[in-house]
């Protein structure tokens, strides 16, 4: 009887991963519906991003055609330009006017490397170029872009804020 009994519950745990496993394999293919939209997101994203970075080492404006008109772009640290910019044009005047006009060069980004997930893609470079006194200017920078329909809607940016600051309060802006 003991032995019959085990059988029973053996069974019934056995018909239990049958239907487990119906289940599961009924899951798989709505599954894999939903993991190619989001790679092919992340690669067109990967691609946007890389596009705008090359445009950059190309000469051109790096935020041009690659922000929101209405992005949010927080800069994390301590000091005048550390905050959160709203608009395109908010960051512009506020955060990046500041940082280029003492550059005599163009800044020129180096990627090391470009990860996305989903809607959101980090970007890790080092930036260099040379200031109005002729000194070397270099920064290391991590962004964080989450993309919607190819722009950036939002993005944070972690920098060497110490270079930042020594490049504005070292050089003359050059004359627009």
């Amino acid at each position: 009887m003991i032995f019959s009994l085990m059988t029973d519950r053996l069974a019934g745990g056995g018909r239990k991963l049958l239907i487990a496993s119906a289940v599961g394999a009924s899951m798989g293919p709505a599954h894999a519906d939903t993991i190619a939209p989001t790679a092919d997101i992340e690669a067109q994203n990967i691609t946007t991003v890389r596009a705008a970075f090359d445009k950059c080492r190309a000469g051109g404006n790096i935020f041009a055609g690659l922000l929101a008109p209405d992005v949010v772009w927080t800069i994390h640290g301590s000091g005048p330009v550390a905050g959160t910019y709203h608009g395109v044009e908010d960051f512009v005047e506020g955060a990046s006017t500041p940082l280029i006009s003492p550059l005599a060069t163009p800044l020129v980004p180096r990627v090391h490397r470009i990860w996305a997930d989903g809607d959101t893609v980090v970007i890790r470079f080092d930036g260099s170029a040379t200031a109005t006194s002729g000194a070397p200017y270099g920064n290391k920078f991590v962004w964080i872009f989450r993309m919607k329909n190819g722009a950036v809607v939002e993005a944070e940016a972690f920098l060497d804020l110490a270079a930042y600051y020594a490049a504005i309060e070292n050089n003359e802006p050059r004359s627009q």
